[in-house]
C-alpha cells in the first residue's frame, strides 16, 4: 500500500509541477504579447513625458544609448543632424538607458539638442524593446525606425558609421 501511495504522490507532484510550468510559460507569453513596447511613456530631459502614440502620424527614429558607450556618443551628432534637418517631419528620440538627468544635462552642457532626449530610468522600455527587436542581446546603441502608424519598420543594432549611412537608412525605410 505504501508503494501505491508513493506512486500516487509522485503523480500528484508531477501534475502540479506541469501545471505550474504551463501557467508560468502562459504568463510570460501573455506579458510579451499584451505588453507591447509600442507605447512606452518616458520622462523627457525637460521633465515632461511623451508616448510614442502621441507622435502617431510622424515617423520616429528611436535610439537607445548611454554616455559610457563610446559608439553611442560617436553617432549622437548624426542623429542630431537628422533631427535638425527634418524638424516637424520626423522625430528623433534618444533614450538614455543608464544615466540620470543631471549627468545627461552635464554631458550636453549649454547645448540644447533638437532631438528629444528621454530617460529610461528603470530600463523597462529598453528591456521590452530588446525582447521584441534585439534578440535579447541588450546591446547599445540600438535604433528603431518607427513609421507614422507606430509600426517598427527597421532595426539597427550597433552604431551608424557616418551620417550618410543614417541618411541612406532613412531614405530606404521612410523614403525621405
Amino acid at each position: 500500500m505504501a508503494s501505491k501511495m508513493s506512486k500516487k504522490t509522485w503523480l500528484i507532484i508531477i501534475t502540479i509541477v506541469i501545471v505550474l510550468v504551463v501557467t508560468v510559460v502562459g504568463i510570460i507569453l501573455s506579458r510579451n504579447s499584451t505588453n507591447s513596447p509600442s507605447d512606452i511613456t518616458l520622462p523627457i530631459i525637460t521633465w515632461n513625458e511623451t508616448t510614442l502614440s502621441e507622435l502617431e502620424g510622424t515617423p520616429v527614429v528611436l535610439n537607445f544609448w548611454s554616455i559610457a558607450c563610446s559608439w553611442c556618443r560617436y553617432q549622437l551628432p548624426f542623429l542630431e543632424a537628422i533631427a535638425q534637418q527634418n524638424e516637424g517631419g520626423l522625430e528623433v528620440i534618444a533614450v538614455n538607458v543608464a544615466d540620470n538627468a543631471a549627468r545627461i544635462q552635464t554631458f550636453f552642457g549649454d547645448y540644447e539638442p533638437t532631438m528629444i532626449i528621454a530617460l529610461d530610468n528603470n530600463g523597462e522600455a529598453f528591456v521590452d524593446y530588446c525582447l521584441a527587436y534585439n534578440n535579447t542581446r541588450k546591446s547599445i546603441p540600438f535604433t528603431l525606425f518607427v513609421d507614422s502608424e507606430g509600426i517598427v519598420q527597421h532595426v539597427k543594432i550597433g552604431a551608424f558609421m557616418n551620417e550618410d549611412e543614417l541618411w541612406d537608412t532613412l531614405h530606404d525605410v521612410f523614403e525621405l
